[in-house]
C-alpha cells in the first residue's frame, strides 16, 4: 500500500487524467486531495467529479481549499456583490460556466458534496507523521507537548495541533506558515511534517525559510519544494509545499502526485490549449 497527495489542480482535467493514467495507484493506495479543484482552468466540473469519485469509490480524502470556499460564498449569497466579485477575480467564471452547463440536481449534488469536506488531515507513512492541509497552519502560540510527543496517539496529537486553526488559518494561510518554522520538527529530527499547496512555489523563493531548492525546475515549470531545514528541526525539513502552479497554465505550471513512502514526485505540465 502507498500514500499519495495531490492539490491544486485549477480546472486542469486533462493534465489530472494523465497523470493518474501514468502513475495509476492500485486499489489499495492511499489518496489525499488538497484541495484548489476548481477555478481558471478549462474543466473545473471535471475535476470536481473526479475528485468525487476518487473519495466515493477509492477511498480518498478530499479536501477544501480557498477556491471552494470562494464557491460556496458565492452560492451562499448569489445576489451579493462582494462575493461574486471575488470569486470572479480569482477565476471562479469558468466554474460558473461550467456549473450553468450542469442541470439544478446536478450542481445542488456537487455542491453538497463540497460542503461536506474537511480541512485538514493525516496520515503516518512508516515512523512520520503528517499533517496535511490546503494552506498550511497559522502557529499563533506554543504548542502543547502532547503535539511534539512521539509515542502519544496520532489522532491526539492532531486533535491538539488544529483545536485552534480556524478556516482562514488552514485554507488561507500563507507567510505567516511558509515563512518561519512550525515548532512540530524538534532538534533531534522527529515530530510532524506539515504538507500544503495553496501557494505556487515559483513564488515560494521571496517567503519561504530554507527552500530545499527554487520553485521552479526543469523546463522553467513549478517544482515541489520542501522547506525549514535548519538546525532547530535537526535538518529536517517541516513544510513541504506540492503545489507546482497548475493555476498558471501552460508553460509555468504542471501538476504533482507525490509518493510519501519513498518521495516520489511525478509530474504532469500542463498542456498547450488546456
Amino acid at each position: 500500500m502507498a500514500t499519495y497527495v495531490f492539490s491544486d489542480v485549477h480546472g486542469h482535467m486533462g493534465t489530472l487524467e494523465r497523470l493518474f493514467d501514468r502513475v495509476s495507484p492500485g486499489e489499495g493506495d492511499r489518496i489525499f486531495m488538497l484541495g484548489d479543484m476548481i477555478d481558471r482552468g478549462p474543466d473545473p466540473v471535471g475535476v470536481l467529479k473526479f475528485c468525487r469519485d476518487l473519495q466515493q469509490n477509492h477511498g480518498a480524502t478530499v479536501l477544501m481549499g480557498n477556491h471552494e470556499d470562494l464557491m460556496l460564498a458565492f452560492f451562499a449569497d448569489p445576489h451579493g456583490s462582494d462575493a461574486y466579485i471575488n470569486w470572479a477575480i480569482n477565476g471562479g467564471l469558468k466554474t460558473a460556466a461550467g456549473l450553468e452547463r450542469l442541470d439544478e440536481d446536478e450542481i445542488d449534488d456537487l455542491l453538497d458534496w463540497v460542503r461536506t469536506l474537511g480541512l485538514s488531515t493525516y496520515a503516518r507513512v512508516g515512523d512520520r507523521l503528517y499533517f496535511m492541509s490546503h494552506a498550511g497552519l497559522n502557529r499563533k502560540g506554543p504548542w502543547d507537548a502532547t503535539v511534539l510527543d512521539e509515542a502519544a496517539d496520532d489522532a491526539d496529537r492532531i486533535e491538539q495541533l488544529t483545536k485552534d486553526q480556524h478556516m482562514d488559518d488552514l485554507v488561507w494561510v500563507r507567510h505567516e506558515f511558509w515563512g518561519r518554522p512550525t515548532k512540530l520538527v524538534g532538534e533531534d529530527g522527529k515530530g510532524i511534517i506539515a504538507i500544503a499547496g495553496h501557494t505556487p512555489t515559483p513564488y515560494l523563493d521571496e517567503i519561504a525559510d530554507h527552500p530545499d531548492r527554487p520553485g521552479v525546475g526543469e523546463g522553467g515549470l513549478g517544482q515541489m519544494v520542501r522547506v525549514g531545514a535548519g538546525d532547530e528541526t535537526g535538518g529536517v525539513a517541516d513544510r513541504w509545499d506540492i503545489d507546482c502552479g497548475c493555476a498558471g497554465g501552460y508553460g509555468f505550471g504542471r501538476l504533482l502526485l507525490l509518493r510519501l513512502d519513498d518521495g516520489e514526485e511525478f509530474y504532469e505540465p500542463v498542456r498547450e490549449g488546456e
